[in-house]
């Protein structure tokens, strides 16, 4: 098991969700923003550093630095696989302000993906003949030769190689962020009701921008990089026991 606090506290989900939640009454036009952390598990944090000030906010950050450290996750595997991740305080507030700080620039990148740059240090290949919006239909995204990761066939003409490897270890449910993208930015046929997911339509319908396919590849090729340089520099986990 592990020491302190649980993400459920008092019965109540503390929800990392945002740090706030919002609704809108029936009575008001205007919306009711709410912190979804409690008083009380903030004063959990604040009692472990006496004379420092810690908002709602930095312990919102916090708790999504400490989810991205590879040492917590190792260290608690077996547990985070059966329940509700549990939050440790760490022993000194500087440690605790470098995951909130580490926290705070991991989810702003984050929660703003298709605002990051594109990568350019890969070298995308877009064949011949004019690039019109047809040229960058995607219908499912192949690895190369021998599902060599660091070469992709978006589609019959376009190819990106040089891909760094060392971005498929940014892991996001059990598998890479990039891995997520090839598999959804795709056509798809769904068995059971015949209702055809067609990734082309939404970068068109939705987005207005047919390259998005293929831009959010690269989008979150940039994130993934950054994302694993941040947790890589992230302090150890020295937690301050009940």
């Amino acid at each position: 098991m592990l020491p302190d606090v649980p993400l459920r506290h008092g019965g109540q989900p503390m929800s990392i969700s945002q740090g706030s939640l919002f609704e809108q009454p029936s009575t008001q036009p205007r919306l009711v923003r709410r912190e979804a952390i409690t008083d009380e598990g903030l004063k959990h944090f604040q009692d472990a550093y006496p004379g420092q000030t810690i908002s709602k906010r930095e312990l919102f950050y916090y708790v999504y630095g400490i989810l991205h450290s590879e040492e917590y996750r190792q260290r608690y595997a077996d547990t985070l696989r059966k329940e509700l991740p549990r939050i440790p305080r760490v022993k000194t507030y500087e440690a605790f302000i470098a995951f909130s700080d580490a926290g705070r620039r991991l989810g702003e990148m984050h929660v703003n993906f298709d605002s990051q740059p594109i990568y350019e240090g890969v070298k995308v290949d877009y064949g011949k003949g004019p690039l019109s919006p047809e040229a960058f239909r995607v219908e499912k995204m192949k690895y190369g030769k021998g599902k060599d990761k660091s070469v992709l066939h978006y589609n019959d003409r376009i190819t990106i190689t040089g891909i760094p490897l060392e971005a498929y270890d940014y892991i996001v449910n059990g598998k890479a962020a990039l891995e997520w993208v090839v598999e959804r930015q795709c056509v798809k046929t769904d068995k059971a009701s015949g209702i055809v997911n067609d990734a082309n339509d939404w970068a068109i319908e939705t987005m207005g921008n047919p390259r998005y396919p293929l831009e959010l590849f690269l989008r979150v090729l940039t994130i993934s990089l950054k994302t694993m340089k941040i947790v890589k520099t992230l302090p150890a986990l020295d937690i301050l026991e009940n």
